[in-house]
């Protein structure tokens, strides 16, 4: 298992294919070695096909070997012998989904008793088995962000000790499924690919791969126009795009994820414009934190591209005023089902300010946009008249805002030792 050669084969295997998953989901990968020699050969195989990896100080650098020692050990093995301090602070730093340590290599060091929960593929090369071997991979299934579960890369063959393994814990009372083959999440994968497609059949959006940036923008605003015509378009694309999203994280670098990676990295550009929230709406922390990132090659990324009127083609507005010029500038898109999407989204935002003023006033207004908003929807209102509503609710809101009294001297009041009215306004 530490032939030259064998190590050699499998660092530049651990390099290919760690690098593709960074690509689209992130997070850290651990390596399990037999033996602390063969963690150190590996290790400096690694950091000769990518230099930029190795840094000698524990605060820096992507790489690390992460092992217990002494001093009989040989000379080079004692720049990675670290005392229980040191290997706290690397703990730390593999801990935090922020720091650039990326990869470690162990023999036993962390495979128990160790949470890092942005961990999300493992690397075997190791004999393992029963309980030793499911505490080892219970460290890449943690719950965190967006991760869709953790992915195993087995040198040896480990699957007949991973089913005795599994049958030792569903007999102790453990429930659901721990593992299923990659396969399998490929399968998922292209069946969500399919539904996707099935969403935009009739609409070419080839000009993704091999047009212009201002080519794959111009591609949105008639994306969304071919979602939102459909009969609960929005809910059904953002659904399956995400669970799309999901298994091709899994997924990757399967050669079936690489040939779909445009067009998942395309999909979900569209969905991040559909499901961009209005201003005031609260976040919550996965979607802040949202970890899964789309290989999207030589185009737009996806979560640069999320300025809804950009790419609806309109010059951003004042929100605060909702001008006339622009509601006519609304008023005469193409894309009337994206116009609908753009006033809703504005208008329901103004209804959260409101409500910060006038809770009578805000509730009122929220109803009629959700009474014309549910006629829209139920197609039984044509875009153009449910704009033409929209555009009426747009006025009301911004000749219902109060008015602030003009205040024409900037310097001190002088004291009165009288106290005045005060003063009204209309």
């Amino acid at each position: 298992m530490g032939a030259e050669k064998r190590v050699g084969l499998i660092a530049r295997d651990i390099v290919e294919h760690f690098e593709r998953r960074l690509e689209a989901i992130e997070g850290k990968g651990m390596v399990v070695c037999m033996s602390r020699r063969i963690c150190l050969e590996l290790y400096d195989e690694l950091v000769k096909i990518r230099p930029s990896w190795h840094d000698a100080e524990d605060e820096r650098g992507a790489i690390k070997v992460v092992m217990t020692g002494s001093a009989s050990d040989p000379l080079d093995w004692q720049p990675h012998i670290r005392n229980k301090p040191r290997r706290e602070a690397l703990a730390k730093r593999f801990r935090d989904p922020r720091d650039p340590l990326r990869l470690v290599l162990v023999r036993d060091m962390w495979l128990t008793g160790f949470d890092a929960p942005s961990l999300h593929t493992m690397y075997l090369d190791k004999p393992m088995r029963g309980h030793g071997l499911m505490q080892a991979i219970a460290r890449v299934n943690r719950v965190f962000r967006d991760k869709p579960g953790g992915l195993v890369v087995d040198y040896l063959g480990l699957a007949p000790e991973l089913k005795q393994a599994l049958a030792i814990y569903t007999e102790s009372g453990g429930q659901g499924r721990t593992a299923l083959d990659q396969e399998e999440a490929v399968a998922l994968m292209l069946e969500k690919h399919e539904v996707c497609c099935g969403i935009l059949h009739g609409f070419d959006w080839t000009k993704w791969i091999s047009g212009t940036p201002s080519q794959r923008l111009g591609l949105l605003p008639p994306a969304q126009e071919h979602v939102l015509a459909q009969q609960d378009g929005k809910d059904r694309f953002l659904r399956i795009v995400q669970e799309l999203s999901q298994a091709f994280a899994l997924a990757v670098p399967h050669a079936e994820a690489m040939r779909i990676r445009d067009d998942v990295g395309f999909f979900q550009a569209v969905r991040s414009i559909l499901a961009k929230r209005v201003d005031g709406e609260r976040r919550t922390e996965e979607e802040l934190n949202h970890a899964v990132r789309q290989i999207v090659s030589r185009a737009v990324s996806s979560d640069g591209v999320v300025d809804l009127f950009a790419a609806a083609g309109l010059k951003k507005p004042d929100l605060s005023i909702l001008s006339e010029e622009f509601l006519a500038e609304v008023r005469g898109m193409p894309h009337r089902n994206l116009a609908v999407e753009l006033l809703r989204k504005l208008l329901a935002g103004e209804v959260r300010k409101r409500g910060r003023r006038n809770v009578v006033q805000a509730r009122s207004f929220a109803e009629l946009l959700e009474h014309a908003i549910r006629r829209y929807q139920n197609r039984a209102v044509e875009a153009a008249q449910v704009i033409e509503e929209l555009i009426g609710l747009a006025r009301d809101a911004r000749g219902q805002r109060p008015r602030r009294l003009a205040q024409p001297h900037r310097g001190r009041t002088p004291r009165s030792t009288t106290r005045s009215k005060p003063t009204t306004a209309r």
